[in-house]
C-alpha cells in the first residue's frame, strides 16, 4: 500500500508498504541486473550503503541461471541473500535493444538469447510467470519499448498492444498470485506509459492504463534518446495523469541533475546503471561534480573521494590509492568507486525526502543541482 505523505507543488513525499519491507519515497533503486551490482557489491554491501530497493533483470536471469532454478532454490530474495524489496523489470527493455534480434507479434516477442543464440519466445503470460518464479516485491507489466523517435503511426500501434499486454498482464498475476506454490503470492504490479515524445499519445495512454487499478506506473520510453528537455516536456505532461496516490516510476534514469528535475514533476522511483557503470570507470559523484579518479592530478591526493562522506571507500581509502588500484587494474578500485557512487545516489536520495519533509525542497533542489552539475 502507497501513502502520500506529503506534497510540495508537484513533488511528492510517500511510502510504499510491502511484504518485504518499507520502502521511503522517493527512491533510487540499485541495479543489480542479474542477481548481483556489477563491481563485485554484495547484498550486505548494499545494506551498509543505504540501499531499499534491489532492481534485477527478468531476461538476464530467464536466460541464466533460470528462473525455474531460482524458484527451486526459494526465490530470488533468498538466492541472493537480499531481504528488502525487489523490483524485476518484464524484459520488455531487451525486447527494444535486442531489435535485430527480435520478432514481434500480438502474441509476444521471439528473439534470439545474447548468451547462446536460442530462440526465446516472451509474451505478457511468459514475463508474469518468470516474474513470479523469480518472486520479486514489484513485477513489472511486459510493454514494448518504441524508439522515441519513431513515426506516429508506429507509435499508436505499439502503445495500443501494450495496453493489450497489460491486461493480460494483470490477468495473469492475478492467476499466479493465487496458486499455492507460488514464492511471493504478494506480488505487485506496476504498468508502463509508453508513447515516444508525443505529449497526446502519452496522455490518452495515462488515462487508460490508470483505469485499471494496478499498485504502480511507470513512464518508460525515455533516456533512450530523446534530449533531456523533452523528457521533462513529457514528464510534464504525463504525470498529472497518472494516480498521485499510487507510486510514479521514471525508468532509467538517470543522473543526480535528472531526478532533481524529475522528483520536481512527482515521479518518486528511479533506476539508472549510471552510478554502477561510471564507478567502473573511475568516474565518481560528488557535491563538487562528477570526478575522473584516472586523472594525474589526484596521483598524491591523500583526501577521501568526499570530505564527509560516510561509504566504505571515503571512510577507508585515498584518491590517491583507489587511482592506483585503477590504474593497475584491481577489482578493489572498482567495488570502492562502485560504492561511492551508489552511497551518494542513496544519500542524495535521504537528502530529498528530508528536504521535502522539511518544507526546504525548491532551496535544496536549487542548492544540489549547482553542485552536482559539472565534472573535473
Amino acid at each position: 500500500m502507497y501513502k502520500l505523505i506529503k506534497k510540495i507543488g508537484r513533488a511528492k513525499r510517500g511510502r510504499l508498504t510491502t511484504v518485504h519491507g518499507t520502502i521511503e519515497t522517493p527512491v533510487f533503486m540499485n541495479v543489480g541486473t542479474a542477481g548481483a551490482i556489477k563491481g563485485a557489491v554484495a547484498a550486505e554491501d548494499l545494506e551498509q550503503i543505504g540501499t531499499q530497493v534491489e532492481l534485477s533483470n527478468t531476461y538476464h536471469l530467464h536466460v541464466r541461471p533460470g528462473d525455474e532454478l531460482i524458484k527451486s532454490l526459494g526465490g530470488l530474495h533468498k538466492f541472493m541473500n537480499w531481504h528488502r524489496p525487489i523490483l524485476t523489470d518484464s524484459g520488455g527493455f531487451q525486447v527494444f535493444s535486442l531489435a535485430g534480434l527480435r520478432k514481434i507479434k500480438e502474441e509476444g516477442v521471439t528473439f534470439h538469447s545474447h548468451v547462446d543464440g536460442r530462440l526465446i519466445f516472451m509474451g505478457p503470460e511468459e514475463s508474469m510467470r518468470i516474474q513470479s518464479n523469480l518472486g520479486s516485491t514489484i513485477a513489472m507489466a511486459f510493454d514494448e519499448c518504441p524508439p522515441s523517435k519513431a513515426e506516429r503511426g508506429y507509435i499508436e500501434q505499439s502503445v495500443a498492444r501494450t495496453t493489450r499486454w497489460l491486461a493480460r498482464c494483470k490477468q495473469e498475476m492475478a492467476r499466479l498470485n493465487a496458486l499455492p506454490d507460488t514464492v511471493n503470492p504478494h506480488q505487485l504490479l506496476f504498468g508502463i506509459n509508453q508513447g515516444g515524445v508525443c505529449d497526446d499519445i502519452r496522455i490518452d495512454h495515462a488515462k487508460e492504463i490508470t483505469a485499471m487499478d494496478l499498485d504502480g506506473y511507470a513512464v518508460g520510453g525515455l533516456a533512450v534518446g530523446e534530449t533531456h528537455e523533452e523528457m521533462y516536456r513529457i514528464l510534464d505532461s504525463v504525470v498529472p495523469y497518472l494516480p498521485e496516490d499510487k507510486p510514479t516510476y521514471l525508468m532509467g534514469v538517470g543522473t543526480p541533475l535528472n531526478i532533481l528535475e524529475a522528483v520536481d514533476r512527482g515521479v518518486d522511483f528511479f533506476d539508472c546503471v549510471y552510478p554502477s557503470r561510471n564507478g567502473r570507470h573511475g568516474h565518481v559523484y560528488t557535491d563538487q561534480g562528477k570526478l575522473n579518479l584516472f586523472n594525474a592530478q589526484y596521483e598524491r591526493d591523500l583526501r577521501p573521494i568526499e570530505e564527509g562522506c560516510q561509504c566504505p571507500a571515503c571512510r577507508n581509502h585515498s584518491r590517491a590509492y583507489i587511482r592506483h588500484l585503477l590504474k593497475a587494474g584491481e577489482m578493489l578500485g572498482m567495488r570502492l568507486c562502485v560504492l561511492h557512487n551508489l552511497f551518494f545516489y542513496n544519500n542524495m536520495m535521504s537528502e530529498i525526502r528530508e528536504a521535502i519533509d522539511g518544507d526546504t525542497w525548491q532551496e535544496y533542489k536549487r542548492m544540489k543541482a549547482e553542485k552536482v552539475g559539472g565534472s573535473k
